[in-house]
């Protein structure tokens, strides 16, 4: 398998993340919000609490986490037309959302939160490749600043996140697995995975894709361990950011 670092991956390793920052607390108004940055992909990430659950869950005493994900208009080359002028969400957002969901889900005791749902909103403002994934790690912070709200008010006795959660792509292109593709790396590639892990290792999602030739195992595994590495750092980033708030 080659090893070398592809043309078009300027001054960055086949390892290495793009440069990711996280600014937590980025709108006055919402109950958590963060501005994450990795590369050119921007996302605002809102978390809001609504003491109310889907119909599905009342009476049941336990709560739910919910996401929405939208791109503006001009987030990417051309505009976009509004989904909401168009009376229909996409196929793929659809998708991204519900992954933002399950992605949060599985790290939060919904019968610690109680009869209240937390609503996740990722807007992307600016896209270069692994907004699904930018979300994600963005919306944890957000939902962490809305849990620490709720502590605050005493309006639930304890912390319901049981660890963090985060999550990042991986790539190969032309024969080189890489870490963290960006838009030209994403659209070029022989295959591309999207990974969520929490903070002890454990897998939430694995969604895969070989755009040209089918992959192997041992490639996925190498994959999933670049993987790793970049979910790792991002863990970190994320605490940073959550605490400057302190």
């Amino acid at each position: 398998m080659n090893t070398q670092t592809p043309p078009t991956r300027q001054n960055r390793l086949n390892d290495q993340t793009r440069k990711v920052h996280i600014t937590a607390g980025f709108l006055p108004h919402a109950d958590g919000s963060a501005l994450i940055e990795c590369g050119n992909t921007k996302v605002i990430c809102t978390a809001s609490i609504d003491d109310n659950v889907p119909p599905f869950l009342r009476g049941q005493e336990r709560g739910w986490i919910t996401a929405e994900y939208g791109m503006l208009p001009a987030s990417a080359s051309g505009r976009m037309r509004r989904e909401a002028a168009a009376g229909k969400q996409s196929g793929r957002t659809q998708e991204i959302q519900r992954l933002i969901g399950r992605s949060l889900r599985a790290v939060v005791d919904l019968n610690a939160l109680g009869e209240r749902q937390i609503l996740i909103d990722c807007d992307v403002i600016q896209a270069d490749g692994g907004t699904r994934t930018a979300s994600i790690t963005g919306a944890f912070v957000a939902l962490s600043m809305a849990v620490d709200k709720l502590l605050v008010a005493r309006k639930i006795s304890h912390n319901p996140i049981r660890e963090a959660v985060a999550a990042i792509s991986a790539g190969i292109v032309g024969g080189i697995p890489l870490l963290d593709l960006d838009y030209p790396e994403d659209s070029g590639c022989d295959a591309d995975v999207n990974i969520v892990m929490t903070a002890s290792g454990k897998l939430v999602e694995i969604q895969g894709t070989a755009e040209g030739a089918p992959f192997s195992i041992d490639m996925l595994n190498q994959l999933i361990t670049l993987a790793h590495k970049g979910i790792d750092e991002l863990l970190t980033i994320q605490q940073e950011a959550l605490a400057a708030l302190a």
